[in-house]
């Protein structure tokens, strides 16, 4: 008996620590410490505008599809909405952005999120920059329709669709459609558009995320 009560505990420590947990390990922690590193040796301009989100944000190369633009990157992949909602007090408010293009979602559906709880983060991370920076808005793009995870595009599509309900509530949040322009005559995504992984974006893609964009931060 002594010996079976021995094996379940070494499993049970083996077993990752649930979300929120203390002691769990933080897989982004190092990616944010070194944004705070960045801003300590290099101060962003504040009034800036802010890409926030996942690895889509991530490769988004901001010199050169907005030269322009003063604007910072920090996106981190593999990042879900509540990830950014998290780190607001460390990566947002510090920079008193003018604007945040936010983008994620993707990879909520995927991990097994509901539309509603898209919403609900979505909501939650909009509620904690307003209560440091009311007059910061927000541009939500849309979850975009990828070859890699096309069976789940229909929670994807009715994520963005109450996303877009909501934000109709509010003249400082802005949808931006990246989604119905993504999609082929036939309507599936279009392979142009993304990498051989069929996941992320290609330079054609980010081209034409670029060109749907510039008019809402005009």
């Amino acid at each position: 008996m002594r010996w079976k009560l021995a094996i379940l505990s070494l499993c049970a420590a083996a077993l990752p620590a649930p979300a929120g947990e203390p002691g769990k390990a933080d897989p982004w922690e190092g990616a944010i410490q070194n944004f705070e590193k960045a801003d300590a040796q290099n101060p962003p301009p504040k009034g800036a505008v802010l890409f926030l989100g996942s690895s889509s944000i991530v490769g988004w190369n901001l010199k050169k599809h907005f030269p322009n633009l003063a604007a910072l990157n920090r996106g981190f992949g593999g990042s879900q909405i509540a990830d950014s909602l998290r780190y607001v007090d460390r990566i947002v408010v510090p920079y008193a952005p003018k604007t945040i293009v936010f983008y994620a979602g993707d990879n909520d559906i995927a991990s097994g999120k509901k539309p509603e709880e898209v919403l609900e983060d979505f909501q939650s991370l909009v509620k904690k920059v307003r209560d440091a920076l009311p007059k910061t808005r927000i541009l939500f793009i849309a979850i975009k329709p990828s070859l890699a995870r096309w069976k789940l595009y229909g929670k994807m599509s009715k994520a963005n669709d109450l996303v877009a309900e909501f934000i109709k509530s509010d003249e400082r949040l802005q949808y931006v459609d990246v989604a119905k322009t993504m999609l082929g005559e036939d309507g599936k995504p279009r392979p142009e558009l993304f990498v051989q992984d069929g996941l992320h974006l290609s330079a054609k893609g980010y081209e034409l995320w670029t060109s749907i964009l510039l008019p809402h931060l005009k």
